[in-house]
């Protein structure tokens, strides 16, 4: 009796669903039709719209590069395709994206392929939204707001550009179009599994949790349950690129990751739905692509490489994860080791953090930086440059010695491939992109230096800055070189269109 009654009301579910679906779908054609109008598009049967998913899509960082380089690239070479931004940026116009983008990128967009459909919920992704189990609320919060957006308009084509998988069963159960993604960093990892299984204490990993085996244990089969569900999302996808090995590596792993029990559990009621409504395995990516992020280095690449002056430089949105506190603890320890850099003398050495704050809490995080800086009595030596235009970041890169990043398990760097276009040597943390496809040796011989605590940190950069001036300048050289070739707008968009996006969009 149980059973019948459990499966009368899945049914119900499930008629309530398909109806709402459909209806949805029969009011799209009216929609679609009034945004061409809207653009002022004539012929608009030959015309398609890829939609890209990007909440954030006015920050200014490196994946947001990413989305207007690809929008910039389809703009010049597909004339029948319209791009749609589904960004959570309500305070802004598109006039006023467009103008930053151009202020930021030197990226030139056109107005008259790009629309942007406004999403209202945004907060629902924001981590303050979540202060426990983060994880999940954000993903049910993206997971509404792929909803508001299918509900404003369906394209024809889907692309994740900032990492919220769980995103994809929605538009595809709404919309029944091909998904794709472009994803900077996995959501969850198996790394992040050991570490809570080890009870080791990170970013991900805090003391009260790993300090408790109950509270572990918990952690651990929450992490479980999330995992089954990002990599059952994944699978949803028709294509997926990557920006460096390390992803690759993650999400390859996600896309194989079984879990016995939850299969178990998923072949009943109500669970079973997942399995019905799932697409065919043989149509989900067996693994991802390596598409190294879109450097425009041209304007770099013309930056003397002599008369640097002695500016350690970060540039890194003030986001938790960058932990510009490492930085200030790094160079802290470089005066303390070596005095001669203080004051104010031709040998002083500055820490210049630039960066973009996007919020309240990002505010917060510089304002606390400012106090650390004071309370470690290097005040006089640091600047903060919040929310620098793109000809601003440029002066930096053209005076700066040497590049510091201390995130850990970066996942590319962006800001790393600029610090070598620009000719400035780069010291960052031995860990992700940095390590495993940025500063890598070329030609045989370094582009940078690689470190993991604030010693090591304050040795590399005297050793920057104690090279002899051949050295410097040949290893300035080889760091630019290797920039210039692996990480191009041209490279870009060769891995972008080997993607198999256009398959998709015009099958």
């Amino acid at each position: 009796m149980a059973w019948a009654l459990a499966a009368f009301l899945a049914a119900i579910v499930v008629a309530q669903t398909v109806g709402t679906v459909l209806g949805l779908r029969r009011r799209n054609v009216q929609q679609r039709l009034k945004l061409l109008s809207a653009l002022g598009v004539e012929n608009a049967s030959s015309k398609k719209i890829i939609g890209f998913f990007h909440p954030y899509c006015n920050a200014g960082g490196g994946g947001e590069r990413v989305l207007w380089a690809a929008i910039s690239a389809l703009q010049r070479k597909e004339p029948n395709v319209i791009s749609v931004v589904y960004s959570g940026d309500i305070d802004a116009t598109k006039e006023k994206i467009i103008d930053k983008v151009k202020a930021r990128f030197d990226i030139e967009l056109s107005p008259r392929t790009l629309h942007f459909v406004f999403l209202q919920s945004r907060h629902l992704v924001e981590d303050s939204a979540w202060p426990r189990f983060t994880l999940l609320g954000q993903s049910v919060g993206s997971m509404y707001l792929a909803y508001e957006a299918m509900t404003s308009l369906i394209p024809d084509l889907f692309i994740d550009t900032m990492g919220y998988a769980f995103t994809f069963p929605v538009v595809s159960l709404m919309g029944n179009i091909p998904i794709g993604a472009y994803v900077h960093y996995p959501t969850i990892s198996t790394t992040m599994l050991s570490r809570v299984k080890s009870r080791t204490q990170g970013h991900t990993n805090s003391e009260a949790i790993s300090s408790s085996a109950l509270l572990s244990q918990a952690k651990l089969l929450y992490y479980r349950i999330f995992m089954y569900y990002y990599a059952y999302s994944l699978r949803q996808a028709r294509f997926l690129m990557v920006n460096s090995t390390w992803t690759k590596n993650h999400i390859d792993s996600i896309l194989q990751h079984q879990d016995l029990l939850l299969d178990i559990i998923h072949m009943f009621p109500p669970f079973v739905l997942l399995k019905l409504l799932s697409q065919k395995r043989s149509s989900s990516p067996k693994e991802a692509r390596i598409v190294y992020p879109s450097c425009d280095t041209r304007q770099m690449a013309v930056f003397p490489l002599e008369g640097r002056e002695r500016v350690i430089l970060s540039i890194a949105q003030f986001r938790p994860e960058k932990d510009h506190p490492a930085q200030l603890h790094a160079f802290h320890e470089l005066l303390k080791l070596y005095p001669e850099y203080r004051g104010t003398g031709p040998s002083a050495v500055k820490l210049v953090l630039v960066g973009g704050s996007r919020n309240i809490q990002d505010a917060t995080r510089v304002e606390n930086l400012h106090m650390l800086a004071r309370e470690l009595g290097i005040k006089d030596q640091v600047q903060f440059v919040v929310n620098a235009s793109y000809p601003e970041v440029l002066n930096w890169l053209s005076r700066a010695s040497i590049g510091l990043s201390t995130m850990v398990d970066e996942h590319f760097g962006i800001n790393i491939v600029e610090f070598m276009a620009a000719g400035v040597i780069p010291v960052a943390h031995a860990s992700g992109g940095p390590l495993l496809d940025i500063i890598v040796p070329f030609k045989g011989e370094p582009t940078g230096y690689h470190a993991t605590t604030p010693e090591t940190f304050a040795e590399a950069f005297r050793t920057v800055l104690t090279l002899p001036k051949e050295a410097e300048l040949a290893m300035r050289q080889r760091a630019r070189t290797s920039a210039m070739q692996r990480f191009s707008a041209e490279e870009f968009e060769k891995g972008w269109d080997e993607s198999g996006w256009r398959e998709w969009l015009f099958r």
